[in-house]
C-alpha cells in the first residue's frame, strides 16, 4: 500500500488518463448496481435457500447466537437485512430492531416474515448500508450477515456500522473466509471470495472497534466454503464510559 500511495502521489487527478479510467470506474459500478439489484431481486422468494446452498444455515446460526452470548440489547440494526432473518433470529435479545436493504422485494417479504414470526418492536426499510439512516451512536447491536462480499468497498460498511454503534455497543459480521470458486463472482454477483481475518480486524480497529477472536466454522458442503463470525465492540471516547 505505501509503494502505490507514493506512485500516485506523483500523478495528477486532471491527467486526461485519469479522469477516462476514473469515468469508466463509475460506469462500471453503476453497472454492477444494476446487476445487484436485478440478481436479489430474482432472488428474493427464494433467497433463504439460496444461502443455505453455500454453507448450513442453522449451523451459522446456532454459532452467531452463541458468539453472541446472552447480552439484551436495546436497539439493533441490521445492515443488508435481505428477508429479515437475523432480526427474526435475535428477536429475544431486542427491545426494537430495524433492517435496510435496496431491494424492495427484499423488504416486503422481510416484512411478511417479520409478522409471520411475530416479532414485536421491528421494522424495516430502505437504505443504504454504506451511507445509512441512522443518526451517529443509537444502535445497541448491528449486524451484517453475508453482506459484505457483495460490496465493492467492504471496509466503508465496516466504517459505517461503527457510526451507528453506541460506545460499548456490539458489531456481528458473518461472512465466508477467502475460497476459490470463481462462478460466484458471475452467478451470484459475488464482489470478493471470501476475507482474511486480518483485513476484517485492521477495518474493525480503524473504525475504532475492538475485535475479539474470530470464530470460523470449516466447510462442510460441497462448494468447499468456510464461514467466518467476527465480533468486535465500539470502544467508548477517552474519558467517557460505555453505557
Amino acid at each position: 500500500r505505501a509503494l502505490v500511495d507514493s506512485v500516485l502521489s506523483f500523478v495528477s487527478p486532471d491527467d486526461p488518463e485519469v479522469v477516462r479510467d476514473r469515468e469508466n470506474l463509475n460506469h462500471v459500478r453503476a453497472a454492477r448496481k444494476t446487476a445487484a439489484e436485478d440478481y436479489f431481486n430474482r432472488t428474493a422468494e427464494s433467497w433463504d435457500d439460496v444461502r443455505g446452498h453455500h454453507y448450513p444455515a442453522d449451523d451459522v446460526e446456532s454459532a452467531l447466537l452463541k458468539a453472541a452470548g446472552q447480552k439484551s440489547y436495546n436497539y439493533m440494526v441490521d445492515f443488508g437485512t435481505g428477508t429479515g432473518r437475523m432480526i427474526s433470529l435475535f428477536k429475544d435479545r431486542f427491545e426494537r430492531a430495524e433492517g435496510i436493504d435496496l431491494s424492495h422485494k427484499m423488504l416486503t417479504i422481510a416484512r411478511s416474515n417479520l409478522q409471520t414470526d411475530d416479532v414485536p418492536g421491528a421494522s424495516v426499510r430502505f437504505g443504504d448500508v454504506i451511507a445509512s439512516p441512522f443518526d451517529d451512536g443509537i444502535a445497541d447491536l448491528v449486524t451484517i450477515h453475508q453482506v459484505l462480499h457483495y460490496m465493492d468497498q467492504p471496509g466503508r460498511v465496516v466504517t459505517e456500522a461503527a457510526r451507528v454503534l453506541k460506545p460499548g455497543g456490539r458489531l456481528m459480521i458473518v461472512d465466508f473466509a477467502p475460497h476459490r470458486n470463481e462462478f460466484l463472482r458471475n452467478e451470484h454477483e459475488h464482489r470478493h471470495l471470501g476475507f482474511e481475518a486480518r483485513e476484517l480486524e485492521n477495518w474493525l480497529v480503524a473504525s475504532g472497534l475492538k475485535p475479539y477472536q474470530p470464530i470460523t466454522l470449516e466447510s462442510q458442503h460441497q462448494s468447499g466454503l468456510a464461514v467466518t463470525i467476527w465480533t468486535a465492540d465500539k470502544l467508548p471516547k477517552i474519558g467517557e464510559n460505555a453505557a
